[in-house]
């Protein structure tokens, strides 16, 4: 079989069809038990579900998930205090605002109140 997107293979085996053919499978084939059925149907979501989840993360900055390195902090901090905006550095940290207000919050450079983005995965 020529390679095929492989959420096509499972459409049409969900469909009891056969991927190459697009004709009908027997009636005695297993891919007409309902088990097999959920499985297939659970690896197309699962399919969805990756798709989705990549695009959502190539549409986010470079270093998202990176850990900060002093160097790092040190220009964080030498452009927040010559006045750049918290969304000018995110830009030229590669990062999100809630990542550079949460750092500059833990560096005790904003307080809370002054924060645009609230929330996070962690507390303190």
């Amino acid at each position: 079989m020529p390679h095929t997107d492989p959420r096509k293979v499972l459409k049409a085996l969900i469909a009891g069809l056969d991927p190459e053919s697009a004709q009908p499978l027997p009636n005695e084939s297993v891919l007409h038990q309902a088990e097999v059925i959920r499985a297939l149907l659970a690896g197309f979501n699962a399919l969805d579900q990756a798709a989705a989840r990549a695009q959502r993360r190539s549409q986010l900055p470079d270093n998202v998930g990176s850990a900060w390195t002093t160097e790092e902090e040190s220009k964080l901090v030498a452009s927040f205090k010559s006045g750049d905006s918290p969304e000018v550095i995110a830009q030229k940290h590669g990062r999100t605002l809630r990542a550079i207000e949460a750092r500059l919050q833990k560096l005790g450079l904003i307080t809370e109140a002054e924060r645009t983005t609230r929330g996070g995965f962690t507390s303190g």
